[in-house]
């Protein structure tokens, strides 16, 4: 039997939304304080997805001096037939502080799934997570959670629908507050509208972000409401169903629901889709932890069930359960296809780098990363160091895997200790690990060492120093489940030679980042990149001859 295993997109490729056009599926993704912003996958049998591009590529948001987990928030992607459109609502993100959470909403469309999209136009401002819905009448409707900052108030706030304008993006009319959610988790949000059988289906997600996450149904004649919750009173996908009422808490990590019994965690904020065979699905996000640590190093990641309606009109899993499985079942009359790599390799032989690599704060442009200036190899240039949340100069891609190969071989020049380049494991600008080459006056040569940050504390391997023959190395680092092994070479026939061994890394991950106690500190993810830093002149630069990720 064709089977569908999870996640079927791992590393950080959170808040899925899912749709059909024809019998092709597509998917995108939330990217917080990462360019290019909003990652688009496609498939046609639901099981192997493959990144197509991204929505936000030409500097439409300023991403600079975003705190963790800021940035772009859960796209929406949905298709229009009668405009034959596709559309993308998405949240930005900018303030956090003080419980407000201001995020700025826009509206976005294009002809083509990979592109040229529009300019985003605001939508509004009420709070975060927009979803469009184009109703068969020919009306357009935006739901969103507004979003409470009331002492006294239920947090985090009621999700409103109102009908849109699609032609300027304002609302017509009010915003129509329809409910607090549909069961007692609590922290409702990410409404999305479907129509079935004359019914409005509103899905939301539910319990936060943390190991409470879950999926939730209700249902109504009319899109404005009221909305009847599903009977069973309880989410319809989860990975922890025990009752938990969490009313009032505008979100948490809840570590206390918790499945020892299950590999997925964290299982919510779903996105539907009816299959061109007729089947129904839902793409929703997960998370797998370390071991028995409650530590998730990859973030939260894509993972789908196969969902059946029963005979009164409501949404289930197909085996009649509510707690996700890292399998399902596939789509009728399409044979496995066993699974798909997520190693990455580049040896930089193309005009740019592959739509892996993604960039931290800043945009990705020419003038600092580049195959151009020497062909057959990716020059960065170096900028602001590693700390900075504006022109840190980083290549990265997703880490995918609880043990993996990180290799680059890299050609540098530096006359000042503050010019470095090399690699390492990337979570955010205060948390990160970097083997790197870098000048020591102290030797008056060439040294390769290594720097790290943890909750923003800069921690200096003084120790570890090596002499570097030729201004050129191959770096390798080994992550085995939260720990990391860097080794090197200065010469490819020699043997690999340790730096350092069993560096405790599994803090870069959702909870071990700056958070407050009991909350998730960040939900983004860990990322493997190489990069270069010039705090001196800004004249320095790497040259990389490739970049490779194997996973175990």
């Amino acid at each position: 039997m064709n089977r569908i295993i999870n996640p079927v997109i791992p590393g950080m490729a959170p808040d899925p939304s899912i749709i059909r056009v024809d019998e092709m599926y597509y998917i995108a993704t939330s990217t917080f304080h990462w360019n290019p912003g909003i990652q688009l996958f496609q498939s046609r049998d639901l099981a192997n997805w493959e990144q197509i591009g991204s929505a936000l590529n030409k500097g439409e948001i300023n991403l600079r001096g975003t705190n963790t987990p800021a940035g772009i928030w859960a796209p929406h992607l949905s298709y229009d037939a009668a405009s034959q459109k596709y559309w993308l609502t998405f949240s930005h993100m900018v303030n956090m502080a003080g419980r407000e959470f201001n995020a700025d909403s826009y509206i976005m469309w294009a002809e083509d799934i990979r592109g040229p999209w529009s300019e985003p136009v605001y939508l509004t401002s009420i709070g975060f997570d927009p979803a469009l819905y184009h109703d068969d009448d020919g009306k357009h409707y935006v739901a969103i959670l507004e979003w409470e900052t009331r002492t006294g108030y239920q947090a985090p706030g009621h999700i409103v629908i109102a009908e849109l304008d699609m032609d300027t993006g304002k609302i017509i009319g009010a915003w129509h507050r329809v409910t607090k959610g549909f069961t007692t988790r609590g922290c409702a949000e990410a409404p999305q509208l479907y129509k079935r059988n004359g019914y409005y289906y509103l899905l939301l997600a539910a319990g936060g972000t943390g190991y409470a996450h879950g999926v939730e149904i209700g249902r109504s004649k009319h899109v404005f409401g009221p909305y009847e919750p599903h009977p069973s009173g309880e989410p319809i996908i989860t990975s922890s169903p025990q009752h938990l009422f969490s009313l009032g808490d505008p979100d948490a990590g809840h570590f206390e629901m918790y499945n020892p019994n299950s590999i997925m965690q964290k299982a919510g904020h779903g996105s539907l889709v009816e299959t061109h065979t007729g089947e129904w699905y839902i793409a929703h996000l997960m998370s797998r932890p370390l071991g028995d640590k409650l530590l998730n190093p990859l973030g939260r990641e894509t993972s789908i069930q196969k969902m059946q309606w029963t005979e009164d009109g409501w949404l289930q899993m197909k085996d009649g359960s509510n707690v996700a499985k890292m399998e399902t079942e596939g789509m009728a009359g399409l044979l496995g296809a066993g699974s798909v790599s997520h190693d990455v390799f580049d040896d930089f032989d193309q005009q740019k780098p592959r739509l892996h690599f993604m960039t931290p704060y800043r945009e990705q442009q020419e003038e600092w990363v580049n195959t151009t200036e020497r062909p057959g190899y990716l020059r960065i240039h170096g900028q602001n160091s590693l700390f900075s949340q504006v022109n840190p100069s980083i290549m990265a891609t997703r880490a995918t895997s609880f043990k993996y190969e990180l290799k680059t071989h890299v050609q540098f020049h530096a006359d000042h200790y503050s010019e470095t380049a090399g690699m390492g494991l990337y979570y955010d600008s205060n948390n990160w690990l970097y083997v790197h080459l870098t000048y020591s006056e102290r030797a008056e040569r060439m040294i390769l060492t290594v720097l790290q940050a943890k909750l923003g504390e800069r921690m200096e391997y003084v120790h570890h120093q090596v002499p570097v023959p030729e201004q050129q190395a191959d770096l390798k680092l080994v992550y085995n489940e939260g720990f990391a092994d860097i080794s090197y070479r200065f010469e490819e026939q020699m043997e690999w030679q340790v730096l350092l061994k069993a560096i405790d890394v599994s803090y870069l991950s959702d909870e071990g980042v700056n958070g407050e106690p009991g909350e998730i500190g960040g939900f983004t993810g860990l990322f493997n990149f190489i990069g270069s830093v010039d705090a001196h002149q800004h004249d320095s630069f790497a040259d990389f001859k490739y970049y490779c990720v194997k996973n175990e």
